[in-house]
C-alpha cells in the first residue's frame, strides 16, 4: 500500500513581496498559519528598490492591522515628504518643505520588507521556491507545481506574485499592456560628498524635473544616495535598441533625448554610478476584475497592476493583504464568504486608484509640464488633501 506524501498547506501565498507579507502577518496575528513561496534564493537576493510613502488610509491602516505601526514609525525617513518641481531649464517651480506634519511618511522599501519578514514565525517563507502554476482539484482546492517539479495542495491559494502572476490565469485572461512610458533607473551614491550639485538639485525628498512628455523622477534614499527614474514617452521597443551592458553607450543614448535640458539635470545621467536599468511601465486594464473562482484570489500587482503615477502600488498591496487576512479571520472556516467579502472591497478600490494613476501619468507627461503637476499640488494644498 502506498501512502500519499503530497504536502498540504491550508493557506498558500505565492510571492513574498510587501502585500503577501502583510497578508501572512495579519493571518498570524489572528492565529492562522500560512506558507509563503518566493522564487528568490533568500531575503537578500536582490535590492528592494527605493523609498515608499505610506498613506494613512491604506498602507498605515494595513500596518495597524498587522500590529506593526509603532515599529514602522521608528523606521521612517525624516524629511522625506519634501517635494520639489523644476522645469527643463532647472528653474524651481515649486518647493514644498517637510515640516514634520505630513501624513505620508517615507520608508525604505527594504526596511519595510525586513520589518514584515522579522514579524513572521521562522520558516513561514519558503525561499528558492518558484511557483510555475496551479490547477483546480475541486471543492476550492488546488495543486501547485514548483520549478523543481515538486507539487503540493492547498485549500486557499493567493496570488501575490506581481505583474506576471502565475496564479492570475486561474481567474482571468487579462495581461498587462505597455502604458507608453519607459523608465531608465539609476543611482548616484554618497551624493552629498560625491555628487554635491545633483544632491543640491534634488533636495531632501521627492523631485520632479519635467517637460516635453519626459523628465526625471527622483528621491533621496536613507543611505544618502539619489535614486532617479529617467522617464520618456517612447515606443515599446525603444529600450530594446539601447545596449544597457555598455553603460557609457546607454548614457549617451539617454542624453540624446535631453540635449536642450539644463546641464544640472543632464548630470543626473552623466554622473550615475553603476549600470542603468531599463523598465517598461505596464498596466492591467482599468477596472480589472473576475468572477468568483472557488479557493483562489489575487492581491497587489497580480490583481491590479497600474502605472506608478498615483504612488499607490505598494499601499494598495498592503491594504489588500490586510483586508484579505481580516476577511479570512472574520469568516473563519468559510473561505468563499471571506473571498467574496474581500473582492467586494478590492474591485472598486483598485478601479478608482487605477483611474488616478492614469490621470497622474497624463499630468506628468504633458506638453505643458510641469504646470499640470504644479496645479495639482496647489489645488491639493488649498483643499487640505
Amino acid at each position: 500500500m502506498t501512502m500519499n506524501t503530497t504536502p498540504h498547506h491550508p493557506i498558500t501565498i505565492v510571492g513574498a513581496g510587501i502585500g503577501g507579507l502583510v497578508l501572512a502577518r495579519v493571518l498570524h496575528v489572528h492565529g492562522f498559519e500560512s506558507a509563503v513561496f518566493d522564487l528568490d534564493a533568500d531575503r537578500h537576493a536582490r535590492t528592494q528598490g527605493g523609498m515608499l510613502d505610506i498613506h494613512g488610509e491604506t498602507g498605515q491602516a494595513a500596518l495597524r492591522a498587522a500590529g506593526l505601526y509603532e515599529e514602522f514609525r521608528a523606521r521612517v525617513h525624516p524629511g522625506g515628504e519634501a517635494a520639489r518641481v523644476v522645469d527643463k531649464q532647472g528653474r524651481v517651480m515649486l518647493d514644498h518643505k517637510d515640516d514634520g506634519n505630513g501624513d505620508r511618511p517615507e520608508i525604505d522599501r527594504g526596511d519595510l520588507r525586513d520589518l514584515l519578514l522579522d514579524s513572521l514565525p521562522g520558516g513561514t517563507v519558503r525561499w528558492g521556491a518558484k511557483v510555475m502554476g496551479a490547477e483546480p482539484l475541486g471543492d476550492g482546492r488546488h495543486a501547485v507545481t514548483l520549478a523543481d517539479g515538486t507539487t503540493f495542495t492547498t485549500g486557499l491559494l493567493i496570488g501575490a506574485d506581481g505583474a506576471w502572476s502565475r496564479i492570475r490565469p486561474l481567474l482571468s485572461g487579462a495581461r498587462p499592456a505597455y502604458t507608453g512610458i519607459s523608465f531608465v533607473e539609476l543611482d548616484l551614491h554618497d551624493a552629498d560628498a560625491r555628487h554635491p550639485e545633483c544632491a543640491e538639485l534634488i533636495g531632501g525628498g521627492m523631485f520632479f524635473g519635467l517637460g516635453e512628455n519626459k523628465g526625471f523622477l527622483a528621491h533621496r534614499e536613507t543611505d544618502g544616495s539619489l535614486h532617479v527614474y529617467v522617464a520618456l514617452r517612447a515606443a515599446e521597443d525603444w529600450l530594446s535598441t539601447v545596449d544597457f551592458t555598455d553603460t557609457e553607450a546607454a548614457k549617451a543614448a539617454l542624453l540624446a533625448h535631453f540635449t536642450t535640458w539644463a546641464p544640472g539635470l543632464r548630470k543626473l545621467i552623466t554622473e550615475a554610478d553603476g549600470p542603468l536599468t531599463p523598465r517598461l511601465i505596464h498596466a492591467l486594464p482599468t477596472g480589472h476584475r473576475w468572477q468568483r473562482v472557488p479557493g483562489v484570489t489575487l492581491l497587489g500587482d497580480a490583481a491590479h497592476l497600474m502605472s506608478p503615477f498615483a504612488g499607490e502600488g505598494a499601499n494598495l498591496a498592503m491594504i489588500d493583504g490586510a483586508d484579505l487576512g481580516q476577511a479570512v479571520a472574520t469568516h473563519q472556516g468559510d473561505t468563499e464568504a471571506a473571498l467574496s467579502a474581500y473582492e467586494a472591497v478590492l474591485f472598486p478600490r483598485s478601479e478608482q486608484t487605477a483611474l488616478e494613476s492614469a490621470r497622474g501619468q497624463e499630468t506628468l507627461f504633458d506638453d505643458r509640464a510641469p504646470q499640470p503637476l504644479i496645479d495639482m499640488f496647489t489645488s491639493h494644498g488649498e483643499g487640505g488633501a
